[in-house]
């Protein structure tokens, strides 16, 4: 049997373990997504600084995902499915379906806009996780770039069908290009019996739960919650039911604090009003995206008081 579910934001006897909720926020017109990272606890796990999950959902008779072109700076995006299928484009001129099993990584560097749209012919069922990866210095100012993965490492650990998205793990290496020392992989469990996985001490790690009941760190959850694990860990124990899907996510701890608004990372309130005048203006800085005639999502307005920079644990800078 598994643990018992404990409730939201209680800790653990490990001090450095906290199950963290999701709360729903809309994606476009028709999608729902269930937020995990950032939260007020808990804003980052290393260079991780946003996750989103979403589905299952039954779109057989909708028209799925429906995301405008829009900006990015600061950041990669990490997307991958487990049904569905989804259609990238951006302004580096890619055109890109996506389907489970496959990755796609945008980098951002100093500007990008993209669209992600399901084909009119997309299958029944939607169901994946995007997330945010911050750049540092001097990465974050540099050039824009993507890249589609359709052949990750895959192998089977005990119960457990590993696949690495990114990062190093199990002896294995990604393909795909980060520029922090990171880990994201897909932890697919076979049955009730445990497996014990090597982790690296100086990570900090956590784990969401994509679809399934799951225990982790001794910890039951179910889907739609994350469980931080905190650093100095050196093995993780996963144990669930048939088809229960994890997803691993770690990195050495962010150091840099970050101003996070809209679609935009940045380090200072300055750094964001720059990037929402240049969105507004059509600036080159972000392109157009392409073979997508949508009209452009437009930037909200900023807030009244200024942006300030968080780190890591939320804590405020400048």
């Amino acid at each position: 049997m598994l643990a018992q579910t404990r409730p939201p934001g209680v800790a653990d006897v490990d001090p450095g373990s906290v199950l963290l909720p999701g709360h729903d926020v809309p994606l476009g017109r028709y999608t729902t997504v269930r937020r995990l990272l950032p939260q007020r606890p808990r804003r980052m796990v290393g260079a991780w600084c946003f996750v989103d999950h979403f589905g299952p959902d039954d779109v057989a008779q909708r028209p799925g995902m429906e995301v405008p072109p829009h900006p990015h700076t600061g950041l990669q995006t990490v997307t991958w499915l487990l049904e569905g299928e989804i259609l990238h484009r951006d302004s580096l001129g890619n055109v890109q379906p996506i389907r489970p099993g496959q990755l796609n990584v945008m980098t951002s560097g100093n500007g990008i806009a993209h669209s992600e749209r399901s084909p009119a012919d997309h299958p029944p069922v939607m169901h994946g996780v995007q997330l945010w990866v911050a750049l540092p210095d001097p990465a974050r100012a540099g050039a824009a770039d993507f890249a589609h993965h359709a052949d990750l490492p895959r192998w089977r650990d005990g119960e457990v069908d590993v696949t690495l998205l990114v990062g190093e793990f199990g002896g294995q290496r990604s393909p795909a290009v980060v520029h922090t020392p990171l880990v994201g992989v897909q932890l697919e469990l076979g049955g009730e019996a445990p497996t014990t996985l090597s982790l690296r001490p100086d990570f900090e790690y956590a784990v969401l739960a994509m679809s399934g009941s799951a225990e982790a760190a001794g910890v039951g959850f179910e889907p739609g919650a994350l469980l931080y694990l905190g650093t100095g860990r050196r093995e993780l124990t996963v144990r669930g039911g048939s088809g229960a899907r994890l997803l691993l996510l770690g990195g050495t701890p962010f150091e840099e604090p970050l101003v996070m608004w809209w679609n935009f990372v940045g380090r200072s309130h300055e750094e964001i009003l720059a990037a929402r005048e240049d969105w507004m203006a059509g600036d080159a800085r972000f392109g157009v995206v392409a073979d997508d005639a949508a009209p452009p999502l437009p930037a909200p307005a900023l807030p009244t008081t200024r942006l300030k920079a968080r780190d890591r644990t939320g804590g405020l800078h400048g």
